[in-house]
């Protein structure tokens, strides 16, 4: 497995733990009460700055056992790696700019800030998802 196949596998393992975690805090903090009450932004940077860090970790302790076993390979790429990371990109650029569309749409209304922004923190989510996993896809199957 090469190191850009190891970082969206790390991201794939993160990902959804960290919004799952966000959700349950947010949860826990609104208590039955209304969620526009949850001191968000807190709750919402640290799960971030988590993910990235265990993020992180996760590639380079995957990086330090695959350089054990395979020294020479466990940090080559080629340019198919290029073309697949290009690939992954593009996929995820496309829900940012759904989720994008949305928090436009959300201040059309009027909504409150706390939709916006779990909107576009929602829509950063599903771009790490689906674009970890047409990574994971490519590597697996190849690009057609």
């Amino acid at each position: 497995m090469v190191y850009e196949e190891r970082n969206a596998w790390a991201g794939l393992i993160v990902s959804p733990i960290a919004l799952v975690v966000y959700v349950v805090l947010v949860l826990q903090q609104a208590g039955g009460g209304p969620l526009t009450a949850v001191d968000w932004f807190p709750l919402m940077l640290w799960t971030i700055v988590g993910g990235i860090v265990a993020t992180i970790v996760i590639s380079v302790v995957w990086g330090i056992l695959a350089g054990m076993k395979d020294p020479d390979g466990a940090g080559r790429s080629d340019i198919r790696d290029r073309d697949i990371g290009r690939m992954g990109g593009r996929v995820e650029q496309a829900f940012v700019v759904i989720a994008g569309l949305g928090v436009i749409a959300l201040c059309a209304v009027g909504a409150d800030v706390f939709w916006i922004a779990n909107t576009m923190y929602l829509g950063f989510a599903v771009s790490a998802l689906v674009g970890g996993v047409a990574r994971v896809i490519a590597y697996r199957r190849g690009l057609v």
